[in-house]
């Protein structure tokens, strides 16, 4: 036998030629497997094509509040919980899903919202004095009374949100979003997290890119000299020095691809590519001092102290001005289960007025056109009292059937209300918006359509809505 014959005996063939020409049937699937896991259950690698049809919006700023804040202390106003404050809630209100600690608590007293509400702007939508930032823009807000969600407890309820399954390993949303648009930034990952240093409340899991290839995944950025972990090169070790070690990597790789044909080995080096380029853009985008005062002032004093939430917004903004299409910001601490009264006015006063900043910043810019905004947790808040009542405390249990998101900017009704809920603010009476409802009109918004944008994995075309969701035409504009 000749060398040339015998490189071509050894030479890989491709899995469709293989698997349609053995005749093992499941033993033939298993081998494949072992060569490669991903491959052999049906995984499609690869990007979209882009928007189905033209977006109203470019990216995504998704400002989440891990922990979920209470609605009924700071948007959807219930007059009748102040005037039968410490009266039980009626038998007749109560159903639908309660964790176990409420199902075994014999006493479920009303208790009224803290803080006066008011009716804010021309609009005159209601939002308490908690958010008196907030408040002075209501006529930019779109507010959606009626949302309701899967889970009663927190992390499958943020998985949900995020990816549209309580089971960890499926994309979060930025992964699909970054998947179906790409960048518009070669420097800059697709697809970044911001942390408040010491309130984090997110899981890494959120940020997963689950079965899509791992160059969708979410960065996070954190504060200090390191943003990204292990981005830096290591003491002695330069740039040039670097550079030429990519570049035979590459060579390397490339060899690797034409022998065996995986996709994973170019995402792999696009990663490593991303991350040389990141050397010089990250450290520049991080660095806020060139900033001027007036805009340290709008977003308020903790906006010069790196890792804040007021920090993060002002660098969101520069995330979106670089091209970032999705940017989520995770503040945590809002799960108030007792202590509501001193807790919660702790953490409106971090967030209320660089909220109100961030999308007065994108619109002073012209950037809030395309540029959609997100405020919001997880579930809501029961409108009983968590435990027992007393003069100075209580708190509010979960309650996944009835609560409030805030959206702002590219294509949503400004100074809209939407939804309603009954007089105790526990059941929806009005436009119901279920998650998979409102992941779908973010993707539409940013010119997707929802029922399209699939990845076949395991024999099934997976999307971010699973199987459900509805574009909720009323909020666009």
């Amino acid at each position: 036998m000749d060398n040339h014959h015998h490189k071509n005996h050894h030479k890989p063939i491709s899995r469709k030629d293989f698997l349609s020409k053995a005749t093992l049937g499941l033993g033939a699937i298993s081998l494949s497997s072992l060569i490669n896991p991903l491959s052999a259950f049906g995984a499609t690698f690869g990007s979209a094509t882009g928007p189905h049809f033209a977006p109203k919006a470019k990216r995504v700023i998704f400002l989440n509040m891990i922990g979920a804040p209470s609605q009924l202390d700071l948007f959807d106003y219930k007059p009748i919980l102040t005037k039968m404050h410490g009266i039980e809630l009626p038998d007749s209100v109560m159903g639908g899903r309660v964790t176990a600690t409420a199902a075994a608590q014999a006493s479920k007293p009303i208790v009224r919202p803290l803080y006066n509400f008011s009716q804010r702007g021309e609009s005159g939508m209601w939002m308490s004095d908690l958010m008196p930032h907030m408040g002075q823009i209501a006529d930019e807000l779109c507010m959606i009374n009626s949302m309701y969600t899967e889970s009663v407890q927190h992390e499958p309820a943020q998985m949900f949100t995020h990816t549209g399954s309580e089971i960890p390993g499926r994309p979060t949303m930025g992964s699909w979003i970054s998947y179906g648009l790409g960048s518009e930034n070669d420097n800059l990952p697709s697809y970044i997290a911001l942390m408040t240093k010491g309130n984090e409340g997110g899981s890494s899991r959120l940020l997963s890119s689950g079965f899509l290839p791992a160059e969708y995944q979410g960065v996070q950025f954190r504060s200090g000299k390191s943003p990204v972990l292990f981005l830096n090169n290591p003491p002695g070790v330069t740039g040039e020095i670097r550079r030429e070690q990519l570049d035979h990597l590459q060579k390397l790789q490339d060899q690797n691809f034409n022998t065996w044909g995986d996709p994973s080995i170019k995402a792999k080096m696009s990663q490593y590519e991303m991350a040389f380029r990141m050397q010089t853009s990250v450290p520049e985008v991080m660095n806020t001092e060139g900033e001027p005062e007036h805009i340290y002032e709008l977003y308020g004093e903790d906006s010069k102290k790196p890792g804040t939430f007021a920090s993060n917004c002002l660098l969101a903004r520069r995330l979106a001005d670089r091209g970032v299409r999705f940017i989520q910001l995770y503040h945590g601490g809002w799960d108030h289960h007792s202590n509501l009264p001193k807790q919660i006015p702790k953490k409106c006063k971090e967030v209320d007025q660089a909220s109100a900043a961030l999308i007065m910043d994108l619109k002073q810019r012209g950037m809030l056109e395309d540029t959609l905004v997100i405020w919001g947790g997880e579930f809501g808040r029961t409108s009983f009292s968590q435990g027992q009542l007393t003069k100075d405390s209580f708190g509010r249990d979960h309650h996944p059937d009835a609560y409030t998101m805030l959206m702002a900017g590219a294509g949503v009704k400004k100074g809209l209300t939407y939804g309603a809920t009954d007089d105790f603010g526990y059941h929806i009476t009005e436009n119901k918006v279920h998650v998979h409802d409102l992941n779908a009109t973010i993707l539409h918004l940013l010119g997707l359509n929802h029922e399209k944008l699939t990845y076949k994995y395991q024999g099934r075309r997976f999307r971010l809505t699973d199987v459900h969701g509805n574009v909720v035409k009323d909020i666009l504009s």
